[in-house]
C-alpha cells in the first residue's frame, strides 16, 4: 500500500503546476543539503568531515518521497561537479567527488531512495519504523562511505576514521527523525479533523 509523503500533499492537480513545484522542492532540497554541509568541522584523525547532510539527507528522501528524494541528491552532486561550491568547507568538483569522501556523497542518493520509498510505504508514521528507516538510510551512507574511504586509507583506518565516530551522531539525528516525522503526522491529522 502506498501512502502520501509530506510533499504529496500540496502536489497541484495541473501537469504545468505539479512540474514546477517538483523542481522547486528539488532545488530547495539542494539549498538545504548545502547549507547542511556548511555546518561541519573535522575530526583531527579522520578525511570525514562532520555535518548535518546524513540528516538532510533521511529528511529528504522521507519527506519528498524515493523519486524526488534521490533527485534532490543526484542534483546536488551535480551542482558540485560542475564546480558549484555546495559540499563541506565549500569544496566543489569531480576531484572531491573522486577523493576520500566520495562514497559518503554516493550514498546519499541510495538512501534518499530508500527513506523515501519506506516513507511511501507509511514508514514515516510510527516512531518505531521511522527510527529502522533512518537507521538503513545512515546504514547504507556510512557502508558506502567506508567502502570507499577503504580504497584510500585501508579497510581498518576506514572504519575508525570513518564509521566509528559517526555512531553517536547519526543514532541522535535517527531519533530526531523517530520523533519529528510521526508528530508532524499527528499535527496534520489533528488540524484535518478540525477542518473537516
Amino acid at each position: 500500500m502506498t501512502h502520501a509523503t509530506y510533499a504529496d500533499l500540496w502536489l497541484p492537480v495541473s501537469k504545468t503546476r505539479a512540474m514546477v513545484y517538483n523542481v522547486t522542492l528539488v532545488l530547495a532540497g539542494t539549498v538545504l543539503l548545502t547549507l547542511s554541509a556548511k555546518i561541519s568541522f573535522m575530526l583531527p584523525f579522520s578525511p570525514v568531515p562532520v555535518t548535518l547532510q546524513t540528516l538532510a539527507v533521511l529528511l529528504i528522501g522521507a519527506l519528498l518521497g524515493s523519486r524526488r528524494g534521490s533527485l534532490t541528491v543526484l542534483a546536488y552532486l551535480a551542482e558540485g561537479a560542475a564546480g558549484l561550491p555546495v559540499f563541506a568547507k565549500g569544496s566543489a568538483g569531480m576531484a572531491y567527488l573522486a577523493g576520500p569522501t566520495g562514497g559518503y556523497l554516493a550514498g546519499f542518493a541510495v538512501a534518499a531512495f530508500v527513506t523515501g520509498y519506506l516513507a511511501e510505504k507509511g514508514w514515516d508514521r510510527t516512531f518505531g519504523k521511522t527510527v529502522l528507516a533512518m537507521l538503513l538510510g545512515s546504514g547504507i551512507i556510512l557502508g558506502f562511505g567506508v567502502s570507499w574511504l577503504s580504497a584510500f586509507v585501508g579497510i581498518r583506518q576506514a572504519v575508525l576514521a570513518g564509521l566509528v565516530p559517526f555512531i553517536a551522531g547519526d543514532v541522535v539525528k535517527t531519533i530526531a527523525a523517530g520523533i519529528l516525522l510521526p508528530s508532524g503526522w499527528k499535527i496534520l491529522d489533528r488540524i484535518r479533523s478540525s477542518v473537516l
